[in-house]
């Protein structure tokens, strides 16, 4: 009994210190030996838990799905409109983020693992079917399709982990990420123009100029 406590803990400290490894230096940049170093056990115990880095990497990016998902199903009962639960959704996802070395590593590892699972497969599924419920509740406009405020959501979470990768460790006053979405969010519902709403060109889309030059 005593063994198996011990062993417990001996793979949680090396999840834990696995994590921190690959959310600061990457799958490639992170060895076996730099994790036994940060968690104070021997190379031994190491491979006696994981053999290879790659289970190493999968129980950590495991760990940082459990993390998410746990929070969502704590989220998901909750009595909200689809539109707010989506707005809490990305803010939890976003406070994940801010707060565990987990999701960050599962984030940036299904990145650096091609193949791999991605960490936005554990929440998106939740998020699109919320946003279609809105939708035929009208809380969403008719030109507001779920499709594209899906797309939205990935953009908002991607921003957010984007600002935390090049703001943590750099300044300790830095503003929360939650705080900052939280802005962002209040100025996507109230909108941005005071005037009719103007579509920007497609990309695309031929420019004007050139088009009558070539007339």
């Amino acid at each position: 009994m005593v063994k198996q406590e011990r062993a417990v803990r001996t793979r949680r400290a090396l999840v834990k210190a696995a994590a921190e490894e690959f959310d600061r230096f990457g799958y490639d940049g992170t060895s076996l030996a730099a994790i036994s170093k940060v968690a104070g056990v021997s190379i031994g115990a190491v491979t006696f838990h994981f053999p290879t880095k790659v289970h190493l990497a999968d129980a950590v990016q495991q760990e940082g799905r459990t993390v998410t998902l746990v929070a969502l199903e704590r989220l998901a009962a909750e009595a909200m409109t689809p539109l707010r639960m989506v707005i809490d959704l990305t803010l939890e996802l976003t406070r994940l983020m801010e707060q565990e070395p987990t999701v960050r590593s599962a984030i940036r590892l299904s990145r650096e693992r091609p193949g791999t699972e991605a960490w936005s497969d554990a929440w998106l599924p939740m998020v699109r079917g919320l946003l279609e419920r809105a939708y035929e509740n009208g809380q969403l406009h008719t030109d507001a399709l779920p499709a594209d405020v899906t797309l939205l959501v990935e953009h908002l979470t991607s921003g957010a982990e984007a600002y935390l990768r090049t703001r943590m460790g750099s300044d300790p006053a830095f503003e929360s990420a939650v705080a900052q979405l939280k802005r962002v969010w209040r100025l996507a519902l109230v909108g941005v123009s005071a005037e009719a709403p103007t579509l920007p060109r497609q990309a695309d889309a031929p420019d004007q100029d050139q088009e009558e030059a070539g007339r």
